[in-house]
């Protein structure tokens, strides 16, 4: 395999290793075409820790040749680091690509899934060419990577393509150098490669097409790159109706792939850069303003929203989903209630039977399931996700290199776990609510696989500081390793920090819903103090009760009762029932029972349960259906053009600062019977949080002597208060960060546990304050 060696001559030689994204994206045909225009000799080889190269050539030439190599890689490609020495020519007579070879140190990274590159999607839809219509198209520039990989390094034989054998034609392309498909290890045709399969809810092969059973409102299981979609007409009210009733997801919205851009164009306002992430390789869903006249049915597939959630097409199977007149699907994850997202074809077919009608399916396994990506682009013009999966996973993000690795397990909802490796932290993809037992074996699963992928055996354990949360049982359960107990918000915290590459103290300002705190107490409207080994509490939104915990904070009517008790006083019982006329009467009696006689009861200052409140006093949502959509539909309500805020008062308990919002309600609710409209009221209530958090941290920094400050946490996922905050504080003179490589929700804590156990090593209560 070695090139032929010739004489010696004067030239220059190095010893090249080359670590990130190089596997899988076309890195070594990228570099051989190069070595073959600048007269390169010497070999390159895939490694599993990372590519290997020895080239010669004259100065000049070699020397182009490695500035050229680290500026211009391919564009999948992703170089971390690199190392080049020096060393006596060999004398070679060519450039060749070695067979891969397996090194006992693993430091190559996975690249994620990539969406169909412009070549393959033109391939596929030309009927002359030998892949016509073929669904599972793909090059050394696009198709899956992660779903599949099993092992590395990235060869064929490691991932679930091995079962496949490669037709004559297939396997020239495969060796050829030159060629857009050499080394790409799904390459298939029609012949030799993966095929699909259309199958009714008894198992039965049907002639019919995808295309014709939904425009006949059929709702279609489809097998995608990393889990099943539920697809159905989005324009064709009575399936998406029916998708709804035999999902049971009453109001959550719905996910929609539209055929091309201009389609998506005709059903939301795109901007300049979220068109850039649209159409890019990742193909995330992106949250966008919706248009208003539109020939959807609006109140089924987004209730309450004024945006939608667009993807394009990013696999060869999901362009021949459409035709010239089915133009735009809701393509939703294909799962039951909380349980996993569905990857196998057995489980489709029986836990999906009394769902889809039909049942798209493929023979090419997935390894490694993995959802679909969802993101905005924030009122800031920077990305936001809100789920970090397909397509970002497994992408490292770039940490302070720690002295070992780390396993931070993250939280109960919307869970991902971190593994780090020698200055990269490693989230997993989106595993949901940890208290669904198929989820959280698949969360166990995941680990072991991260592990294996990345060579790791951690030795220490970050955890919530939750005593009942599924992640903190598990990892005390491991032994013989580390565990550190990190406070929820104090991650948050870490988390934006570490994304931003932030040294020493900041300040933060955490909004969510709900966290455990050292007090006790539920905690959720936070200002800290602190950096990566300790953090003081200095102020919090006032304490209210928060009677049956998790059932409060599924009904907001609840906490609007508090609120208005807290803030008038035994009025507040007669004025609920005007204003919450819905709120059972046996409940409401209970609670009041429980205020008068003053019961002891689990005290919040969650952000997101005053959120509920007030969504509730106007009537906008008096019950959340999923996470967080009172405070959703609340920010939707909201009219920009109204001015003005309420009154709030900074109050000093014992050295800490308290932000009570309780002189807004009367104000509030004088508004309401002026007969401002709801939309004015939401929006000035957005502003009031806007000045309490300002002044708030205003005197946080005259107490600490700090400027900078973090913003994270799932209330920052509000595009009022992140645009309006970070202009008040940018304006008084504070540094302002916020995030937009993780999730600012419990999806991003996993990155703060990881890099705070990196630093502490040590078993934290975690506070310092």
């Amino acid at each position: 395999m070695e090139g032929t060696r010739q004489e010696a001559s004067a030239v220059l030689a190095y010893e090249m290793k080359i670590f990130g994204i190089v596997q899988g994206v076309g890195f070594r045909p990228h570099v051989f075409r190069l070595a073959a225009e600048l007269g390169i000799r010497g070999w390159i080889l895939n490694s599993s820790a990372g590519v290997f190269l020895e080239v010669e050539a004259e100065e000049e030439s070699l020397r182009e040749f490695t500035r050229r190599l680290l500026a211009e890689p391919p564009p999948l490609a992703l170089i971390r680091d690199y190392q080049l020495r020096e060393i006596e020519a060999q004398g070679f007579s060519d450039f060749q690509i070695r067979e891969s070879e397996s090194q006992e140190e693993l430091l190559v990274m996975v690249s994620p899934d990539i969406a169909v590159c412009h070549d393959c999607r033109r391939e596929v839809m030309d009927p002359v060419d030998r892949r016509y219509a073929y669904p599972f198209i793909n090059c050394t520039n696009c198709g899956p990577r992660f779903t599949i990989i099993k092992d590395l390094p990235y060869d064929r034989a490691q991932t679930t393509m091995a079962e496949f054998t490669m037709c004559p034609e297939c396997d020239r392309e495969y060796h050829n150098p030159l060629h857009r498909r050499f080394h790409a290890q799904p390459n298939a045709c029609p012949l030799c490669g993966p095929h699909i399969s259309m199958l009714d809810s008894n198992g039965n092969e049907v002639a019919q097409g995808a295309v014709e059973l939904l425009k006949k409102g059929c709702i279609l299981a489809v097998k995608g790159l990393g889990g099943f979609h539920l697809a159905v007409d989005a324009r064709n009210r009575e399936a998406v109706s029916c998708l709804r009733q035999r999902k049971h997801r009453d109001a959550k919205p719905f996910a929609l792939m539209a055929r091309d851009l201009e389609t998506a164009r005709k059903y939301c306002h795109i901007s300049q850069l979220e068109e850039q992430h649209l159409t890019s390789g990742r193909a995330p869903i992106v949250v966008m303003e919706s248009r208003t006249e539109l020939d959807l049915p609006q109140d089924l597939i987004h209730p309450g929203l004024n945006t939608l959630g667009i993807m394009l097409p990013y696999t060869p199977l999901h362009y021949l989903l459409f035709d010239d007149e089915l133009e735009l699907l809701v393509m939703t994850s294909a799962n039951i209630s909380d349980e996993p997202l569905i990857y196998e074809n057995e489980t489709a077919q029986k836990k999906l039977a009394g769902i889809a009608d039909y049942f798209l399916l493929h023979n090419r396994d997935i390894f490694n399931p993995c959802d679909d990506s969802v993101m905005r682009v924030t009122a800031l013009n920077t990305p936001q996700l809100f789920r970090r999966a397909r397509g970002y996973v497994p992408l490292g993000i770039r940490i302070p290199s720690s002295s070992s690795p780390v396993l931070a397990v993250g939280g109960e909802m919307k869970n991902t776990f971190c593994i780090t490796r020698q200055g990269e932290a490693y989230l997993s993809q989106h595993w949901g609510d940890l208290n669904h037992y198929l989820n959280f074996r698949n969360f166990q699963d995941g680990i072991e696989r991260f592990k294996n992928m990345l060579a790791v055996e951690p030795q220490v354990i970050a955890h919530d500081l939750h005593p009942n949360y599924q992640t903190t049982r598990w990892a005390r359960e491991q032994e013989h390793m580390e565990k550190i107990a990190i406070q929820h918000h104090w991650a948050h915290m870490a988390s934006a920090m570490a994304e931003n590459q932030l040294q020493g103290e900041v300040l933060g300002l955490i909004c969510d819903g709900t966290g455990w705190g050292t007090d006790g107490a539920v905690w959720g409207g936070e200002i800290l103090q602190g950096d990566y080994r300790q953090f003081s509490r200095l102020g919090h939104l006032q304490y209210l009760p928060l009677p049956g915990g998790d059932l409060t904070a599924r009904r907001p009517y609840r906490m609007a009762l508090l609120y208005l008790l807290a803030a008038i006083g035994e009025k507040a019982a007669a004025l609920s029932r005007d204003l919450i006329p819905a709120f059972p009467e046996e409940e409401r009696e209970l609670m009041l029972q429980r205020w008068q006689k003053g019961t002891r009861e689990l005290q919040t200052s969650s952000c997101g349960r005053l959120f509920d409140a007030v969504a509730a006093v106007l009537g906008i949502c008096i019950v959340n259906r999923y996470e967080g959509q009172a405070a959703i539909e609340l920010e939707a309500r909201a009219d920009y053009t109204q001015r003005g805020s309420y009154s709030y008062a900074l109050n000093d308990e014992n050295g800490m600062l308290i932000m009570n919002l309780l002189p807004m309600w009367p104000e509030l609710l004088a508004d309401r019977k002026k007969g401002i409209s709801v939309g004015g009221i939401a929006q000035k209530f957005h502003l009031t949080l806007v000045d309490v958090f300002t002044a708030a941290l205003d005197r946080s920094r005259e107490k600490s002597g700090l400027s900078r400050v973090v913003l994270s946490g799932g209330a920052f996922h509000n595009q009022i208060l992140l645009f309006k905050l970070s202009e008040a504080l940018k304006k008084a003179g504070f540094e302002v960060y916020h995030q937009q490589q993780v999730p600012p929700g419990d999806g991003g804590i996993a990155l703060g546990q990881a890099i705070i156990a990196s630093e502490v090593k040590a078993n934290v209560s975690g506070s310092t304050g």
